[in-house]
């Protein structure tokens, strides 16, 4: 194997770190906030359950980014590494302001910026891209009803007990389960895009065919490269998923990762690339607002939604300008 499709493909194992780490928030956040677990041993039951995902899912998420987002005839190491710098410069420059994006969009627009670069938008995929677009609004407006729905229900089911403090002390257990759920989630998902991208650049490079599954040493080292990822945290995030939006309580962490966590279910097993912040977010959200609207800090949801929309077009513009460089200097 060449040289430099090595070098890319370790560029690709290291947006996956960097996507565990910016994600680590999403696993952990409700659990550290509620206090059921410490922040160090929160990352390392995340990040156990992130690298478990592969023996669950398979690989359809992967062969939708591999396959789905630009035609293959455009792929080239130059494309891939580009598109993986935009989306690695867009999720370090989210993770220093605290802001919840989505590595998996951050790595859709920077594939699309890239082959635009290239050869022009005729080599975007529409079918492809229209089903990621409509989960960037799906994922968080399904994970709200879902923590709405199961608050809403575990109120119902327990209406009977007056004391809060004692039932929330009975839901520490379930969210050991719920986070453990959420994670394995974030893990099959996300891990999945990277080895998506590797698929691309594998079969771009003459290394695998056309319709190739991806290899079990591609499988591996992407959950490996998520949980290493997770284990480092993302501090500053989990401040804003965990307490920013809005305070929560074991019941509503359970309700929140719950409900994240079955969303992501669905859509990792239907090959569907959503972003698992997106969906912890709108799940947190949810849960907030079966207690009262007022509970949710609006503002703060606000800028996260802001974030969530620069997202694709920030990591589009990045890995254009990328690539146009890599072009004039090589």
């Amino acid at each position: 194997m060449e040289l430099s499709v090595i070098f890319v493909i370790a560029v690709a194992l290291g947006f996956d770190f960097v996507n565990g780490f910016h994600d680590a928030a999403n696993s952990i956040a409700t659990v550290v906030s509620t206090r059921v677990l410490s922040p160090r041993i929160a990352v390392m039951w995340a990040a156990f359950f992130n690298f478990a995902a592969f023996l669950v899912f398979g690989d359809a998420v992967a062969a939708t980014i591999a396959n789905d987002v630009v035609t293959q005839q455009v792929l080239s190491i130059g494309v891939v590494f580009a598109g993986l710098v935009g989306a690695i410069v867009w999720d370090l420059i989210t993770f220093w302001f605290g802001l919840p994006t989505s590595s998996s969009h951050a790595l859709v627009g920077g594939m699309a910026g890239a082959a635009v670069a290239k050869a022009g938008v005729d080599v975007l995929i529409a079918e492809g891209l229209r089903k990621i677009g409509i989960f960037i609004v799906l994922s968080p407006l399904v994970g709200l009803a879902m923590g709405l729905l199961i608050t809403i229900g575990i109120f119902w089911v327990f209406h009977r007990t007056r004391n809060t403090d004692r039932l929330n002390r009975g839901f520490r257990l379930g969210q050991l389960v719920s986070a453990a759920a959420f994670s394995l989630g974030h893990g099959a998902n996300d891990a999945q895009k990277t080895m998506g991208i590797i698929l691309a650049l594998l079969i771009a490079s003459g290394h695998a065919a056309p319709d190739a599954a991806t290899p079990l040493w591609v499988v591996l080292s992407a959950h490996t490269a998520i949980g290493l990822g997770t284990l480092t945290g993302g501090w500053r995030i989990v401040k804003t998923m965990g307490s920013k939006i809005t305070r929560l309580q074991p019941v509503g962490g359970v309700a929140a990762e719950s409900g994240a966590a079955l969303t992501l279910f669905a859509t990792s097993a239907a090959g569907i690339p959503v972003s698992t912040t997106h969906t912890i977010t709108g799940a947190i959200v949810g849960v907030g607002a079966a207690r009262r609207l007022s509970a949710v800090r609006w503002g703060v949801a606000g800028r996260v939604v802001w974030a969530w929309i620069l997202t694709i077009p920030g990591a589009f513009a990045i890995s254009w300008l990328s690539f146009r460089l890599v072009d004039v200097l090589s």
